[in-house]
């Protein structure tokens, strides 16, 4: 066995270990090429401003791939918590215990050598509605953005030590079943409560749905997570103007109370149902049968990416009246069946009974691991047991 690292030779490479490793899985869609190499790439991605990232193939005697894996951090980040955590991702392996152990170990000792005292993983060198989690629960085909792996991943993170911090539950919406009528009419009455607006992105309006979407979210996440780091809107205009050909402009919705954003829902056509016909690799040629599938209505399926409400607005049914603009949105669209709805954390009671009131079913299950590099701090699960509005309580004193 041998650990190569990548660079902007063989960055290929990392690419292929997972074609080589799923080429007999049907469920597994393989992400876009050029989308993963952006998250490594500090010109495309922000969070190289304040940390860095490496990348290593396990090869074998003969010189074929066997796993994978990606170490980073965000010192920034970092040091946000009571004690500095890094992160890995981007983890694929043969059903090897010891040669999972090897990619473990390099991930874990470039972390120790920066600092850091403990190491999440699976995630993402970037925002947590990607590539986060290994998924232990729901093997099928993934939504886009969503990870998928083999069964036995839970068991080589959990024999090396990963401990479970927090899962992440999906949900799915069958649009062949009505919601009550009550909920329906309820939410219409929430919708038109004097002061309240909802509006749909506009493209030619993206600046402005740009700073609204920055602001209701990080005014909702900075109280979920106490090491929150805030969203830009230049990464958000990034996201946007990679996706602007894929974009249904009333499938992102804003709410507000007397003009000021309180609420979203961010969801996308789940273009992973275009993305398995082209193996990770576009081309011209592609992007034109791409665009040509889409119009022959072969995205059934959308996902819902982001989905919040500030503190002050979450108990005044803002989230049921943006759900309904959604879903009647989506019911314009009689060729869509499905609505994936992902993830929402364990910790996130309160989305998870919304979810559960509009009849979504849970479907899937993700797991954040964190590893413990320091054996004197004791691990502990992830629960926002004090909750968004003791922070943001906590958060008003300190700037006094």
């Amino acid at each position: 066995m041998k650990l190569n690292r990548i660079d902007k030779h063989n960055f290929r490479l990392f690419h292929d270990t997972g074609r080589i490793l799923y080429r007999d899985d049907p469920n597994w869609i393989a992400p876009l090429d050029m989308e993963v190499e952006n998250i490594f790439n500090p010109e495309k991605n922000s969070n190289f401003e304040h940390g860095e990232a490496i990348r290593w193939v396990l090869i074998d005697e003969q010189g074929r791939p066997e796993g994978r894996i990606a170490a980073f951090v965000n010192y920034k980040k970092a040091k946000k918590n009571d004690y500095p955590v890094g992160g890995m991702g981007f983890f694929e392996c043969v059903n090897d215990q010891e040669k999972a152990a090897v990619l473990f170990d390099a991930a874990k000792n470039w972390l120790e050598e920066r600092g850091m005292k403990a190491m999440d993983g699976s995630i993402n060198f970037g925002e947590n509605f990607s590539y986060w989690g290994v998924l232990v629960e729901g093997f099928m085909p993934q939504g886009y953005g969503m990870p998928y792996n083999k069964p036995y991943y839970q068991n080589l993170f959990e024999t090396y030590g990963f401990k479970e911090y927090f899962s992440q539950f999906t949900y799915h919406i069958d649009l062949s079943k009505p919601i009550p009528e009550r909920k329906l009419k309820f939410a219409e009455y929430l919708a038109s409560r004097p002061g309240y607006t909802f509006r749909h992105f506009e493209k030619r309006k993206a600046s402005k749905y740009i700073r609204d979407l920055v602001e209701v979210m990080n005014t909702t996440w900075e109280d979920y997570m106490e090491d929150y780091t805030p969203l830009a809107e230049k990464d958000v205009a990034f996201i946007l103007e990679e996706a602007k050909m894929l974009i249904e402009e009333d499938f992102i919705w804003f709410a507000y109370k007397d003009d000021q954003p309180v609420g979203m829902t961010v969801a996308f056509p789940d273009v992973n149902q275009l993305f398995s016909y082209f193996d990770g690799r576009l081309n011209f040629l592609k992007v034109l049968k791409m665009l040509w599938l889409k119009r022959r209505k072969v995205i059934t399926r959308n996902r819902v990416l982001l989905a919040g409400v500030i503190p002050e607005y979450q108990n005044t049914g803002v989230i049921a009246a943006l759900f309904l603009e959604f879903l009647r949105a989506v019911q314009r669209r009689p060729h869509y069946s499905e609505i994936e709805l992902s993830w929402v954390g364990d910790y996130n009671y309160r989305m998870r009974k919304v979810y559960e009131q509009i009849g979504a079913v849970q479907k899937k299950r993700h797991v954040t691991y964190r590893f413990m590099m320091d054996s004197s701090i004791p691990f502990q699960r992830f629960s926002n047991e004090r909750g968004n509005s003791v922070l943001r309580r906590d958060k008003i004193r300190q700037k006094r």
